[in-house]
């Protein structure tokens, strides 16, 4: 008898651990593939269902008994394709662990909502038209979306799998994700890795914890007298840009890439939007913080550059719209009645963001705050469920480490602190010199040791201090004539500036670069990059090398030809500059003849360290399907190594 009852047990836990019938996903043997139907409404009142795609990595050592559950960012952001990038960052507590990722309900391969009015969206006469005709081509199952949902969701997972306990691991929403599922099945949690936390009850509509952390971050980017060359408040630059502004768009000029003037009209809305894309590259907010000192000096062009660019565009998350707004319009708490036709909601919320302090919002105003909100989209939402009450359910005392970078403005340190004064016990540890995603971004492995301590049952230490990178330093401000431009060492007049002028056309090139090598989707070899000159032409990288036609940093100075990694051929011929030829000479200088004085530029080596150090971080997780080749990365490195001064 009791070897029969032993018999039915084991059989038991092998069925339990079986009912996900996972296979080899096809790509590698690293992760193995799954499907979990799970009901539509976990509470059964509406019936349905809908299946979950998993990925699982298998712990390496024994059966595991727990799990990993990694949550992606969003809402709406699929995680499949960042499965191995999760093992990567986490691989150290994965040793006895499972890991698990899924693509949450609604986007990816779970069942991706889709709107016809996003793929079509021209017969709409505004944004909210088009969210509302989304909603109601979602039906009356669009409130079945939310982090409650998911969390049935992976309670489901938990069961299905035969793991007893769980360890969540989430980045930005995904974070708020593992929050609910702690407060709802506390005995089934082992543990907690909380990265740029969303807490609780956030995100907040108007986002004030953003705009109330931007002094405090552009003053971080100025510390240590790292922009004594060129300003000593970025956030009086930043407000007298937005003065300005307030008359109407401030307007410049930019080249794009193929050397064409344009005129950019930059409003407050576009400003937000730069800081905010920050959060994943220190070159762009770097950048910026010398861009919005020229515009307060009257030279709007570097602005303008930075804008056209494009940099200012995108998250570096690719999220489903549908159910983003599916998630965020129901579930967040907006300043209106939801029974309330939507342009009276727009007039409540107005009055609302209105009726708060200036400080609130400084250096911008309830205005901007407004337009980069999700108000204008979700006020004409058809709402199929009542507000959210207040989240005050407790935490679980388990092992829980919060992660927060110093430079993140899409979920502050503020947050942060919040709940880790919520969960007893928890760690926080303030990663410096690092934006949103602590885990891919920080320039130190403080966070992920934070980790393997915390694991292994050690002291998590706080995070040393150390310089800043380089690449978090703000460029000098551009000169406006090559008189300002003083002569190189060791030369004198004419033939000085323009060398002078020339390192810092080049040392321009390097970071321009480096901001499309954070913000491209994709390199490869056929890869060309394209860049508009400050002042005039045009650059081009690919796997020929790079030509320069015409492109200028410093008024009256341009510089034209090809560059390779053996060869140089430049011509210098601006309407100001001393004229001449720049060849590569030996240990890889810029050498030749300028007015008639011989010339020679030595490299820098830094150019290449630069890069390279910004593509290893830029290849993070929160990146769909990484940053591109490195071989292509190496390449550009080697180049800039050879040609930056």
């Amino acid at each position: 008898m009791l070897m029969a009852a032993s018999a039915v047990i084991c059989a038991l836990a092998g069925s339990a651990g079986a009912q996900i019938p996972f296979a080899p996903c096809g790509e590698g043997n690293e992760f193995a593939c799954g499907h979990l139907t799970v009901p539509l409404d976990p509470s059964g009142a509406v019936p349905g269902t809908l299946t979950l795609a998993l990925r699982r990595h298998r712990a390496p050592v024994g059966e595991a008994h727990s799990a990993i559950i990694a949550l992606a960012g969003g809402p709406g952001q699929p995680a499949l394709g960042f499965a191995g990038e999760f093992a990567e960052l986490l691989g150290p507590i994965a040793a006895t662990r499972d890991l698990i990722v899924f693509d949450q309900r609604g986007i990816g391969l779970s069942h991706p909502l889709s709107c016809h009015a996003f793929e079509n969206s021209s017969p709409y006469k505004s944004f909210g038209a088009l969210i509302e005709a989304c909603g109601s081509q979602l039906g009356p199952t669009r409130s079945l979306y939310t982090t409650a949902d998911t969390v049935a969701d992976i309670e489901a997972i938990r069961q299905a799998g035969g793991y007893e306990k769980l360890v969540l691991y989430g980045t930005s929403y995904g974070t708020k994700v593992a929050e609910a599922y702690a407060q709802a099945y506390p005995s089934h949690v082992e543990a907690l890795v909380l990265d740029s936390v969303v807490t609780p009850n956030g995100p907040e509509p108007l986002e004030r914890s953003t705009f109330e952390a931007i002094p405090r971050v552009l003053r971080q980017m100025c510390a240590a007298h790292a922009c004594a060359h060129m300003t000593t408040n970025p956030t009086r630059d930043l407000a007298r840009v937005l003065a300005r502004m307030q008359h109407g768009p401030l307007k410049g000029r930019a080249f794009d890439g193929t050397g064409k003037p344009h005129t950019v009209s930059m409003a407050a809305p576009e400003l937000a939007g730069v800081l905010l894309a920050g959060d994943f590259s220190r070159p762009l907010r770097a950048e910026f913080v010398t861009s919005i000192a020229a515009a307060a000096r009257n030279d709007p062009a570097p602005l303008a550059r930075l804008l056209q660019s494009g940099s200012s565009e995108g998250s570096h998350e690719d999220f489903d719209q549908p159910l983003y707004f599916a998630t965020t319009c129901e579930e967040q708490d907006f300043p209106w009645n939801r029974s309330a036709a939507p342009k009276a909601r727009v007039a409540q919320a107005s009055a609302a963001a209105k009726a708060l302090p200036a400080t609130a919002f400084a250096p911008f105003n309830a205005a901007t705050a407004l337009q980069v909100s999700d108000v204008e989209g979700c006020a004409y939402w058809p709402y199929s469920s009542p507000p959210p009450a207040p989240d005050t359910a407790p935490f679980p005392a388990v092992p829980t480490l919060i992660l927060s970078g110093t430079g993140d403005l899409r979920t502050p340190t503020s947050g942060a602190l919040e709940l880790a004064a919520q969960i007893p016990g928890a760690h926080l540890l303030v990663v410096p010199y690092t934006g949103h995603s602590v885990l891919g971004d920080e320039p130190t492995p403080c966070a992920r040791e934070a980790m393997i301590a915390m694991f292994a049952g050690a002291a998590v230490k706080p995070c040393p201090t150390t310089p800043p990178p380089a690449s978090l330093l703000p460029p000098a401000l551009p000169p406006m004539r090559l008189g300002l431009v003083s002569p190189e060492r060791g030369y004198h007049g004419l033939p000085g500036r323009t060398l002078s002028a020339i390192r810092l056309t080049f040392a321009d090139l390097d970071r321009q670069l480096l901001l499309q090598l954070g913000s491209a989707e994709d390199l490869s070899a056929a890869t060309v990059m394209h860049i508009g000159g400050l002042r005039a032409g045009w650059a081009a990288f690919g796997s020929t090398g790079l030509v320069l036609h015409g492109y200028s940093f410093v008024p009256g100075v341009s510089i034209s030809g090809t560059l390779k990694l053996e060869t140089a051929d430049l011509q210098v011929e601006g309407s100001s500059d001393a004229h001449g030829k720049l060849q590569l000479g030996p240990h890889r200088a810029l050498v030749g003849t300028l007015g008639g004085q011989h010339v020679d530029l030595p490299p820098n080596p830094s150019a290449t360290a630069a890069i390279v150090g910004e593509d290893a971080q830029e290849s993070s997780y929160r990146r769909a399907g990484g940053v591109g080749s490195s071989a292509a990365a190496r390449e550009l490195a080697g180049l800039l190594g050879a040609i930056q001064p």
